[in-house]
């Protein structure tokens, strides 16, 4: 069942009909897959809807010779990467096409068939389990203070009462060291109270700027 199409070095009409067509419904499935409960572009998607095919021509092509197929098939993944750093999802979900590519370029169309459903399987799981997602309640709040304002302690009872955790992570001068910004990681203890919450952080900096938002995930390679 996963054995090669191909036989020996000679492609045939019909092997290489089947192969091609088996990457381009795969590619349009790894497409599909990357915009699942995730933001992508439409040309991200085109591109990984044609990388499978793309990568099969370019592995027929050399004739079997594996090594000159995965450079020349690998210059081709990081095109997309030249000017803009992707995330670590969208590169997996590259790699996973040029698998497919190399896959049906060798004639194995079934096991091409057979891995995406694995993988896709396995990536759709891990999303329904938010594995690696974190806590949802992690917040990234920033505060200004004045100068004459000494920050060290100034929040405390505020965190007992309204989070779980908090911890400083950057301090930082602006408006020529006329004010402070503070930078914490809290964990809110009940989202629902964020409004009062920062209310009372307000009173007590002095109505001055206050931004609360999800922590910025570095995720990009």
């Amino acid at each position: 069942m996963l054995d090669t199409i191909i036989q020996a070095s000679e492609i045939t009409l019909t092997a290489f009909l089947l192969c091609t067509g088996v990457s381009l419904v795969l590619g349009v499935l790894t497409a599909l897959l990357s915009q699942f409960r995730e933001k992508s572009s439409q040309s991200f998607a085109i591109a990984l809807a044609m990388l499978p095919a793309v990568v099969q021509l370019i592995i027929m092509l050399v004739n079997g010779n594996i090594g000159a197929g995965v450079a020349v098939a690998g210059a081709f993944g990081l095109v997309r990467f030249r000017s803009a750093s992707g995330t670590a999802r969208e590169i997996s979900l590259i790699f996973l096409a040029m698998a497919i590519g190399l896959a049906t370029g060798m004639g194995y169309a079934a096991a091409a068939v057979l891995f995406f459903a694995i993988m896709a399987a396995f990536l759709l799981l891990l999303q329904a389990l938010r594995f690696g997602a974190g806590a949802e309640n992690v917040r990234s709040l920033k505060i200004t203070i004045g100068e004459s304002q000494d920050y060290d302690g100034l929040f405390d009872d505020l965190f007992r009462q309204y989070t779980a955790s908090a911890e400083l992570e950057h301090v930082k001068t602006s408006n020529m060291g006329t004010l402070y910004e503070l930078e914490y990681r809290v964990v809110l203890r009940d989202e629902h109270r964020l409004k009062a919450f920062l209310d009372e952080l307000r009173c007590r900096n002095g109505n001055l700027n206050i931004v609360c938002g999800r922590p910025v995930t570095r995720e990009a390679l």
